[in-house]
């Protein structure tokens, strides 16, 4: 049986080098990032686009679920209303598959020393601050498990999320 992960948290949190981390000690799995499918220039926001990338993160995980060489598959994305899991979850051909959600939080303090460090490095602007601690609350209200990051490392967040599969 396959097992689905969807990792969701606000931007800034540690998804993606906590899902590089579960990579390492998972065996047999595929990874997306669902930022991979907003990778591009201009960056545009609006129903055309929006669309267009749930459609391809669908495909994208319907294909990962399909084939018979991977048993885990991990998602991220910035999953911060329920309805965008849903959404994601009706999309997609689950028969034979395990889901299992998890929202990586951190108190504001701890959020925005990690967005700084990736402001620091280049990774992402100034304006993420704002954006990332006004949603915070948002993933106390979703229907997943809860990883308090704030004081832990990306694989020890990532050792936890296995010994909840």
């Amino acid at each position: 049986m396959k097992t689905l992960i969807m990792i969701s948290g606000t931007m800034g949190v540690g998804k993606t080098t906590t899902c590089r981390e579960l990579q390492k000690i998972l065996p047999r799995n595929v990874f997306l990032d669902g930022d991979w499918c907003w990778d591009m220039q201009p960056f545009v926001v609006n129903q055309e686009t929006k669309t267009m990338v749930m459609k391809n993160i669908c495909f994208q995980l319907n294909q990962f679920l399909k084939c018979s060489q991977y048993e885990y598959i991990i998602f991220c994305w910035v999953m911060h209303e329920q309805g965008i899991i849903d959404s994601i979850l009706s999309s997609l051909d689950t028969n034979d598959c395990l889901i299992k959600s998890f929202s990586l939080i951190a108190d504001k303090h701890s959020l925005v020393k990690r967005i700084e460090l990736d402001i620091n490095c280049g990774i992402r602007t100034a304006d993420v601050i704002e954006r990332s601690v006004a949603r915070i609350n948002n993933y106390n209200l979703l229907d997943t498990v809860k990883i308090d990051v704030s004081n832990i490392t990306p694989l020890q967040a990532a050792e936890l999320i296995k010994t909840r599969l």
